[in-house]
């Protein structure tokens, strides 16, 4: 329930600050001071509508279903928005989202109002149909939730199977393509520093006849040796430095012989072509060892998508079995609603009756398989289904699902009308305001209204008005009550036999 209500700056009024009690609490007050726009802050705060003051704090205590594993909750929660040129939401003094709040809350804080036409929905009246009987059969309960989460992961696998199809034909086309690839590398068949070597020999083969030429010149370099040799011998010198580096340049000049043999044998297209092949690779993959490990991966892949027509028969007998499962629980589920529904036609008939309204019948139809199941519900009022019915018809049937809704319930949160008892007669308003004076028993109650009945049935009663401009909360005591009473009555010539009718219905 809430608690507290602290606004500031919001509009008409310049600071609110009002302890709220259990129960029906109802406000009121003459057209235009100020009472939606008080009571939209209180929504607000709860993620409904648009913030408009600049700061709206309420206390509640916390739900006992309430729970959050990224929020510390107290028993005494503190909801607070602030308004500068954005909204921001707080809930025990950390940031939260809008969304976030309205989805803690939404479970415990409804709101309803005499332009809202929602609420029969066949979502709706299922909910109250399962909820009800869910209480009273933990059997029922039991193959609900069985039903509810099969048909969850009958529905993620009629997904995947439904992708399988539709990607089919790109299959065949990607299966193609990565062959296509594979092939095309493997086809080359390029080995790790292979680029390098074959670049190491196109040098070679540019130089080579550079490198004959100098050899041969070169050579000339033995025919001084005995000579060189002779002089160190004469001088009585140690020339073994200089046969060893002869030796060696005997050595060297073989070598290079060699190659330039082996060169000569070289096919210089042959060369260039692999050295172009490679070269594409390298453009088209990064590097050799990335090519190299493009293939390694496209086989997996390969390997997946010949696993895909496998899954794809799994999928089609799995979904074709569970379909028929879910079918019979359906149906098991579709028979236990239609009874049940019997017995609340009946608990209904009695509240119906006190708001002057004929018995409604629960309405069966059959639709495709969803995460309700195979029945579609709606309302039946002496032949009147729910978009035909008027704004007062509306409301009470609405009222009274709510009372059977509620039936055993101990802690029904917070419940803000929004002049639910406009447009009905006085008989009418008198059921009304009955109705949900017992609805107060399980919800607290805000409604905004301007009927003397429900006023009159208030656990806690306030005036919204209006002064210079500004607006006002004020909590009215008995003689306050009787005096605003005679005021919803008379009007505002108050007179005798208003005062009267006033005190009659507050005794």
């Amino acid at each position: 329930m809430i608690n507290r209500v602290y606004i500031r700056n919001l509009i008409l009024f310049d600071e609110v600050d009002i302890e709220i009690e259990n129960g029906l609490v109802v406000l009121s007050g003459p057209s235009g001071a100020g009472k939606s726009l008080f009571m939209n802050s209180i929504l607000a705060t709860f993620g409904y509508g648009i913030a408009e003051a600049s700061l709206c704090e309420v206390s509640v205590t916390k739900p006992l279903k309430l729970k959050s594993e990224a929020y510390a909750l107290e028993d005494e929660l503190t909801l607070k928005v602030l308004k500068k040129e954005k909204a921001r939401y707080y809930l025990e003094g950390q940031h939260i989202s809008k969304k976030v709040l309205n989805g803690l809350f939404s479970p415990f804080v409804q709101f309803l109002s005499v332009r809202d036409k929602s609420g029969f929905e066949s979502k709706n009246l299922i909910d109250i149909i399962d909820n009800s009987l869910s209480s009273k059969d933990k059997n029922f309960k039991r193959i609900l939730k069985e039903y509810r989460k099969r048909f969850l992961n009958y529905k993620l696998k009629l997904e995947q199977l439904e992708k399988i199809k539709r990607d089919e034909s790109k299959l065949i086309e990607l299966i193609e393509f990565t062959n296509f690839e594979i092939e095309k590398i493997e086809t080359i068949a390029p080995k790790i520093g292979e680029d390098r070597d074959l670049m190491k020999i196109k040098q070679q083969l540019s130089r080579i006849d550079k490198v004959k030429d100098a050899l041969e010149s070169a050579s000339d370099i033995f025919k001084a040796e005995e000579a060189v040799s002779e002089v160190y011998r004469l001088l009585e010198k140690d020339n073994s430095f200089f046969i060893e580096f002869m030796n060696q340049l005997r050595v060297d000049f073989e070598e290079i012989e060699l190659l330039s043999d082996e060169l000569a044998e070289v096919d210089i297209e042959n060369i260039l072509d692999r050295l172009e092949k490679i070269s594409t690779l390298k453009r088209r993959y990064g590097s050799i060892e990335e090519a190299l490990e493009y293939v390694r991966l496209k086989k997996e892949e390969l390997k997946g998508y010949q696993n895909i027509e496998q899954d794809k028969s799994l999928l089609e007998s799995f979904v074709q079995m569970e379909y028929s499962e879910l079918v019979i629980l359906a149906n098991r589920i579709g028979t236990n609603r239609k009874k049940h529904a019997l017995i609340l036609e009946k608990s209904l008939k009695k509240y119906l009756n006190e708001l002057k309204l004929p018995p409604i019948t629960f309405v069966f139809s059959r639709i495709s398989l969803d995460s309700f199941g195979e029945d579609r519900v709606s309302i039946d009022l002496n032949g009147s289904v729910a978009e035909t019915l008027s704004g007062g018809e509306f409301n009470r049937v609405r009222l009274a699902l709510m009372v059977v809704a509620l039936s055993g319930a101990k802690d029904g949160g917070v419940l803000i009308l929004d002049e639910i008892d406009a447009n009905v007669s006085g008989d009418e308003s008198i059921a009304i305001a009955n109705m949900i004076s017992k609805l107060s028993s399980v919800y607290q109650i805000f409604a905004i209204s301007h009927q003397a009945h429900l006023a009159s049935k208030a656990n806690q009663h306030l005036l919204i008005s209006k002064v210079k401009g500004k607006s006002h909360v004020n909590i009215l005591d008995k003689e306050g009550k009787i005096d605003e009473i005679a005021r919803i009555v008379a009007g505002e010539k108050m007179n005798p036999e208003a005062l009267s009718f006033a005190k009659k219905l507050l005794s």
